[in-house]
């Protein structure tokens, strides 16, 4: 990926219909130059608080605050350490303020971060909100679901007819805060192409829209509409739970932009820099000059030069030994739980024509709910809108329908009564 290619992105989040108050939190942060693009990359980030009211409030927006905060301003460096670094951060923030007080104690969150950087997608994840790539027609979890029910399928495979998956769904096995120490899935750095798009979602979206949906509505949607419909779509299906999404898609490379090789990543430690090198050059030469004098038959001085020269070698090689001996380790990875390049589950989105019939249904079944119910939804607008669909779905030009059904759902759900949001 390189600078030049906008990267356009859009997030939102919605208490849902049966929760009073939002336990996610989520930020996006966008290089303002290609300097600090560069160093660290575009950061996208979704955590979903758990413990209750404030208590699952307060741990998502520590996680959301320092782990930015940690990353942006560490060092330069390989960004799957930096993004480990900032993570365990959090963790810590999190579990010391739970530690300060019982009303917060065993408080945690989720916590899903991407970062784009020149050399690919880097992630860095924990628990069960998941980043999704989106590349034309497929649809690719990135991350492992750290819950009961993931982590079962992984052991044993298929549970059907073994495990009533429906009671194992929600329990997640890993979170930050409630414990000092955390395991990190690191994914990556995995390529990024021209149009893909990435979405970050907590579960109270992805467990009411199944995959094929998501990644059709991204696909075929501008970020700020895929959003709203994707938490249209989400509390039209009940909103048991608070909804969380981030879209961001990347753009096409300027044609008068000439491609250029990126360094790969490396965990090895840091050289010894040009300082070093130029020490070894002037004692070669140092020695050099001793065995000169020693040929032409001054043997003292080319004595004198051969010990100087020795003497600074030696150091030269002490000092690289220390630095070396104290660079700090790369984390220890788990394997067993990160892949760095292949995504955990994949599948195919809708096709336009799927889609568009999709939301021509949820259209027509919302708009007779709302009008028996009396509520106050600008109907011409509305007819307009869902009038033009039609035509645009008679001669097959679903793309454009998909866009004017999605108008259409959003006109009537900011018409939610708040009656329904309460019960």
């Amino acid at each position: 990926m390189y600078w030049e290619q906008l990267v356009q992105c859009e997030s939102g989040t919605d208490v849902g219909l049966r929760r009073k108050n939002n336990e996610d939190s989520h930020c996006v942060h966008l290089c303002h130059d290609e300097t600090e693009w560069a160093r660290a990359g575009h950061l996208l980030m979704v955590a979903d608080g758990m413990g209750g009211h404030a208590v699952g409030e307060l741990a998502s927006r520590l996680a959301v605050e320092t782990v930015p905060h940690s990353f942006l301003k560490s060092p330069p460096g390989d960004p799957r350490r930096l993004l480990h670094d900032s993570i365990i951060a959090a963790n810590q923030a999190i579990h010391d303020r739970g530690t300060q007080n019982l009303d917060f104690h065993h408080m945690g969150t989720t916590c899903s971060v991407l970062v784009l950087t020149p050399r690919g997608a880097v992630i860095g994840h924990v628990g069960d909100s998941r980043v999704y790539r989106i590349r034309r027609d497929r649809i690719d979890q990135l991350t492992f679901d750290h819950s009961l029910q993931w982590e079962l399928e992984r052991q044993h495979g298929s549970l059907e007819g073994l495990v009533d998956l429906s009671q194992h769904k929600n329990i997640i096995t890993r979170s930050l805060g409630p414990e000092k120490e955390v395991s990190i899935d690191i994914e990556g750095p995995m390529p990024i192409l021209s149009g893909d798009a990435f979405l970050l979602c907590s579960d109270g979206l992805s467990n009411q829209i199944t995959d094929p949906e998501m990644g059709a509505i991204v696909r075929e949607l501008p970020p700020a509409q895929a959003v709203r419909l994707l938490i249209d779509l989400a509390n039209l299906r009940g909103g048991p739970d608070n909804i969380t999404a981030i879209v961001g898609r990347v753009g096409e490379l300027p044609a008068n932009v000439v491609p250029y090789q990126v360094e790969e990543f490396s965990d090895e430690p840091p050289g010894p820099g040009w300082a070093w090198l130029g020490g070894m050059w002037a004692a070669s030469f140092v020695m050099a000059c001793g065995f000169a004098l020693l040929i032409a038959g001054h043997h003292l001085k080319g004595l004198i030069f051969l010990v100087a020269a020795l003497i600074s070698l030696t150091a030269l090689l002490v000092i690289s030994y220390r630095m070396k001996k104290n660079a700090p380790a790369p984390p220890d990875f788990d394997d067993s739980m990160t892949h760095h390049s292949r995504p955990h589950r994949t599948a195919v989105g809708l096709s336009s024509k799927e889609l568009s019939e999709l939301l021509l249904r949820i259209t027509l079944e919302l708009r007779a709910t709302a009008q028996a119910d009396g509520w106050g939804v600008e109907w011409e607008e509305h007819d307009r809108l869902l009038n033009t669909a039609q035509t645009l779905s008679k001669e097959k030009r679903f793309s454009k329908a998909i866009r004017e059904l999605a108008r259409c759902i959003h006109l009537v759900m900011t018409q939610l009564p708040r009656a329904v949001r309460a019960s």
